[in-house]
């Protein structure tokens, strides 16, 4: 028997990585950020703890940040995922095209919810308090077929 995979979710770090991100996801397979890192050794710190897959957001600009992909594709424990900073960009159909999981950030507003058999899942905003928004991350679980998702409220 197979134990649970458990994939960290993050984003919307804008240059903060806060000491509590990093103690909720210690144990974790994975670690997708969804972009608006900010500062590059933010994912040089969450790869010590697992593999990251990552994309840039929009404040990611300038430097290495820059590099990092639009989007990305990434298979974990047999589920698709998909990454995407801002989900008004999406541009293909992830029912039709295997997807699982979309993954965003940018709203800085937690959010899971499942359509036409795709979950699509926002951990909010890990970074710098944005207006009345919580500073959060998530959780993805997938156990078998099962895919369960949960938010994790740092402060």
């Amino acid at each position: 028997m197979s134990h649970p995979f458990r994939i960290g979710v993050i984003s919307d770090t804008h240059g903060l990585l806060r000491p509590e991100a990093l103690a909720v996801f210690a144990g974790v397979d994975a670690i997708l950020h969804a972009g608006d890192v900010g500062n590059i050794e933010i994912l040089d710190a969450l790869q010590a703890i697992a593999p990251v897959t990552a994309i840039r957001g929009n404040v990611d600009i300038d430097g290495p940040c820059a590099a990092l992909p639009a989007t990305e594709f990434v298979t974990l424990a047999a589920k698709n995922f998909y990454l995407i900073h801002n989900l008004r960009d999406l541009d293909l159909k992830p029912e039709g095209a295997s997807i699982d999981v979309v993954i965003s950030g940018h709203t800085h507003q937690p959010l899971a919810q499942a359509r036409s058999g795709v979950l699509y899942f926002n951990p909010g905003s890990a970074g710098p308090r944005r207006f009345e928004l919580p500073v959060c991350l998530g959780f993805i679980t997938v156990d078998g077929s099962n895919i369960e998702s949960s938010i994790e409220n740092l402060l």
